[in-house]
C-alpha cells in the first residue's frame, strides 16, 4: 500500500504550513544515487525569495538537502576535487566529513550561503518505514532574512513536519 501513497500529496499540507510559520520556501527532495533531487516546493510569500525548481538536482557538499543525503542516505561525494560554489562553500573533504558526522548527530542540516552567495538552508529527513530516507524537507530563503536567527526558529517547525510526514509513512519512531 505504502508504494502506491504519493509523497507528494502526503508532503504538500506540511509544505504549505511551513511556509505558513516561516515566510520561506519549503522544498521536497527525494533522494537519488548522487543527489536529492527536488520534487514538489510552495514559495515563500515575500517579494524577495528563494526560487526552487523541479526536477534541480542538489549538490551534495554545498546544500543542506544534499547534506541530508550525505549524512542519511547513503550517498557519496564525487571523486576528484570539490568545487568551490562560493567561498563558503566546504571543499576540504576532511572538514566536510566532520559536517556531515554533525548533522548525523544532530539530525538536520544548515547551510549559509554554499551553493549561492546569499542562500541559506535548512533541511532535515523523512523516514520510510523501513527505517531508510524516503525524502528530505527544507527551507531556504535570502540571508538578510533567513539568517542564524531566523534559521533557529524555523528548525522546531521543520523537524516537526519532517516527524510527521515520516509517521504518516509508518516511520519506527
Amino acid at each position: 500500500m505504502l508504494e502506491r501513497l504519493d509523497l507528494r500529496t502526503l508532503a504538500r499540507p506540511h509544505l504549505e504550513a511551513l511556509v505558513a510559520a516561516t515566510d520561506e520556501t519549503a522544498t521536497l527532495s527525494i533522494p537519488g544515487e548522487l543527489s536529492a533531487v527536488t520534487v514538489d516546493f510552495v514559495r515563500s510569500p515575500s517579494s524577495v525569495q528563494s526560487v526552487a525548481r523541479l526536477g534541480r538536482p542538489s549538490v551534495v557538499h554545498a546544500t543542506a538537502t544534499g547534506k541530508v543525503l550525505l549524512a542519511f542516505g547513503g550517498a557519496e561525494l564525487p571523486e576528484g576535487s570539490l568545487a568551490a560554489l562560493t567561498p563558503r562553500t566546504i571543499t576540504n573533504r576532511a572538514k566536510l566529513a566532520a559536517e556531515v558526522a554533525r548533522i548525523r548527530r544532530q539530525g538536520w542540516a544548515q547551510t549559509t550561503g554554499e551553493r549561492e552567495v546569499n542562500l541559506n538552508a535548512i533541511a532535515a529527513p523523512i523516514w520510510a518505514a523501513g527505517g531508510e530516507p524516503a525524502a528530505i524537507l527544507g527551507l531556504q530563503g535570502p540571508a538578510p532574512r533567513f539568517g542564524a536567527r531566523a534559521m533557529r526558529a524555523a528548525l522546531g517547525p521543520l523537524l516537526e513536519h519532517a516527524g510527521a510526514v515520516s509517521a504518516a509513512l509508518g516511520a519506527p519512531r
